[in-house]
């Protein structure tokens, strides 16, 4: 079986990022929408790798161009209102970029299984973490590997710090 969490070789055609639980309280393009750490350090970590084109995997909504404007929603995953592999489906075909290869996924467990729906063959290299923390370092990893300032780079540095200690202490 071929590991997918390689962001290295050919730059990506598509980066695919997961849409936050912050978002402002008003109708914003999708790429202001979401204000949450997490999104951010997602978004800056897709940035690096300098993909073709960045897209933002939305709860609500699907697949959603930087540009596209939305309204904010309270909707989770599993939710009625929830964006459905279907949509996805039916998205991508109508951008034209169901068959775009490499792809690239950042996220959680969620938003990843949902993506590669579409792109199986997709590259995740969030695979494998154990929890936020984690995320987070890798997330800043990827960004300081480009020579993308990353602001969480302190942040996730303190999180992998308090990790050892955490296992040091059990």
């Amino acid at each position: 079986m071929t590991s997918t969490r390689n962001t290295s070789g050919p730059r990506p055609e598509l980066v695919v990022v997961p849409c936050g639980v912050r978002k402002l309280d008003h109708p914003a393009r999708a790429a202001d929408m979401y204000t949450g750490s997490y999104h951010r350090a997602c978004r800056r970590a897709a940035e690096a790798l300098h993909p073709d084109r960045l897209m933002i995997l939305s709860a609500r909504y699907g697949l959603l161009d930087l540009d596209d404007e939305i309204e904010p929603y309270d909707t989770p995953h599993g939710h009625a209102e929830a964006a459905t592999a279907a949509l996805l489906h039916a998205q991508a075909a109508d951008l034209r970029i169901a068959a775009l290869d490499p792809v690239v996924v950042l996220g959680g467990a969620r938003h990843v299984a949902l993506a590669k729906t579409v792109w199986p063959h997709a590259r995740t290299p969030l695979d494998g973490t154990r929890g936020m923390g984690e995320q987070f370092a890798r997330l800043a990893a990827m960004a300081r590997a480009a020579g993308t300032p990353s602001l969480d780079t302190a942040r996730a540095g303190d999180v992998r710090r308090a990790i050892a200690r955490r296992r040091l202490n059990s």
